[in-house]
């Protein structure tokens, strides 16, 4: 009986370490999250200082060329309007990255 004891034991320090990592890598996930919050604000209010060319090339410029990409291959007969559509249908994946 006193084995068994002894293997209980055993068997909760092996968690101990497991719970002190899981309690250290969610600290570790909330303080990214916090940094991420930090670091998207801190991203938009550079994007506002940049110069225009480099505002542009960060936000704009990738979701143009790949519409106009796609409208010079489509050639549809409204292409401003079929530009606009492809802007608001695409504007997510663009969005993400600033």
């Amino acid at each position: 009986p006193s084995t068994d004891h002894a293997d209980a034991d055993q068997s909760m320090e092996g968690h101990t370490p497991v719970r002190y990592m899981i309690c250290n890598l969610c600290r570790i996930v909330e303080n990214e999250k916090g940094s991420a919050a930090e670091k998207s604000s801190k991203q938009k209010v550079d994007l506002q200082a940049l110069p225009t060319r480099a505002y542009l090339d960060q936000t704009v410029v990738p979701i143009l060329l790949q519409g106009l990409s796609v409208l010079a291959k489509d050639r549809p007969p409204n292409p401003i309007e079929y530009l606009a559509a492809f802007l608001l249908k695409n504007k997510g994946q663009f969005e993400e990255r600033n």
